[in-house]
């Protein structure tokens, strides 16, 4: 049997990670201590690791280490010298700082996120779209109540999980965050919002749960459009009520100017002014209510940019569907956070390459493709352009073939 028309001389882990620069993550464990007292597990050798592990969506670190044995042979090409034991990335999970995971992603989505705007719907020709920053988080449920304080009621057994909430932002059209935090399930989403780390001229879409006057004027004190989810308890001081359909007439809209106060601890009283725009989702067969402080837009282009904020949901559906974060590696704060920066950082290598790809495939289906080939010499490229390039090959030396 001739070999695949595929073949390459390195494995596809190798393509993976030739998007990652061995220097820099070398220098940027240095800075961070990451290095002190090591003699042969570095950070590169780490990262890869963990890496293989995700991409692997290995389960333990006995699985983890038992699967790099097998693939011994192939280790060299990805710069590793010594086999990973399990006890040696149960350590470097436990003391090796965090915040060098942090900062490696950081330094990879300063790199790549041009290649990750895409244009699917043919909506960067909207002016707002450039500018649109969507913000929310996710709980990640832990198998203690130790680490990271869980949310909601105490179960009937009095054993109560923890969970970590990531908060995050990302920009419009890019798919992976632009800005993480860690903190406790019991954490209020709110306090994420900071108006300090946003410019006049942005735009910024989000849930209710981060309704907060003071913050909200703050935002609109800096030039930042908000759109977000109105509560049904609170009260305001209605200014004007109208309706509004759009030039189609298809649509109406309730549009309602009001002012809401809040008294501070000071003594001092905030008055912010705002948009309410109430509108029938023909889906839900409901009535939407939505919060804004841009007075002037129309509304259908308001409820548009709500609508965007579906983005970031999506991206949490890819990286808890195709990713292992319900088991995890370690059971201290830094091993947890570890695991899901290396996460994030394997979500963003692969939307880079699927980036680069000519034929369209999902993320889920590519991930699975990567996953089942990682320790393959095949060019990756070449087989996710061209996949059934080898099955039609030998349909067509089957067909031509002389009779027996």
């Amino acid at each position: 049997m001739s070999k695949s028309s595929h073949f390459f001389g390195q494995p596809v882990y190798c393509q993976v990670i030739k998007l990652l620069d061995k220097a820099e993550i070398l220098e940027i464990s240095r800075k961070n201590s990451g290095e002190r007292y090591i003699k042969r597990f570095d950070a590169w050798t780490h990262l890869v690791t963990m890496l293989y592990a995700v991409i692997m969506r290995h389960d333990s670190l006995r699985e983890i280490s038992v699967s790099l044995l097998a693939e011994a042979r192939k280790l060299s090409h990805l710069g590793i010298s010594t086999m990973p034991t399990r006890s040696t990335l149960s350590d470097a999970n436990a003391r090796r700082p965090e915040k060098i995971f942090e900062s490696i992603y950081g330094q990879l989505y300063g790199r790549y996120r041009q290649e990750l705007i895409s244009d699917s719907r043919g909506r960067l020709t909207e002016k707002w779209m450039k500018r649109l920053q969507i913000i929310d988080s996710t709980t990640i449920s832990l198998f203690s109540n130790l680490l990271f304080k869980g949310v909601g009621r105490n179960p009937k057994t009095g054993k109560k999980k923890g969970g970590i909430k990531v908060h995050t932002v990302i920009h419009a059209n890019e798919g992976v965050p632009s800005d993480v935090r860690f903190t406790s399930a019991a954490t209020n989403d709110s306090f994420m919002l900071k108006p300090a780390n946003f410019s006049d001229g942005d735009v910024l879409a989000m849930d209710r749960a981060y309704i907060d006057y003071a913050k909200l004027e703050m935002l609109t004190q800096r030039g930042v459009t908000y759109v977000t989810k109105m509560k049904k308890s609170l009260s305001f001081v209605l200014w004007e009520d109208f309706m509004w359909q759009n030039p189609q007439g298809l649509m109406e809209y309730r549009i309602r100017h009001v002012t809401f106060h809040k008294s501070m601890k000071d003594g001092g009283l905030i008055a912010h002014h705002a948009r309410i725009i109430s509108y029938v989702d023909p889906k839900k067969h409901r009535v939407i209510d939505l919060l804004t402080n841009d007075m002037d837009s129309a509304p259908d282009e308001i409820v548009d940019i709500y609508r965007q904020r579906w983005e970031i949901e999506l991206l949490f559906k890819q990286i808890k569907q195709n990713f292992p974060l319900r088991y995890f590696y370690g059971e201290s704060r830094n091993a947890i956070k570890i695991q899901i920066w290396v996460t994030l950082i394997a979500n963003l290598l692969l939307m880079v390459m699927q980036s680069r790809l000519n034929r369209r495939w999902s993320f889920s289906g590519l991930a699975t493709m990567v996953r089942l080939t990682l320790m393959y010499y095949i060019d990756f490229y070449s087989l996710m352009n061209q996949p059934d390039k080898d099955w039609q090959q030998l349909l067509s030396d089957a067909t031509n073939a002389p009779p027996s």
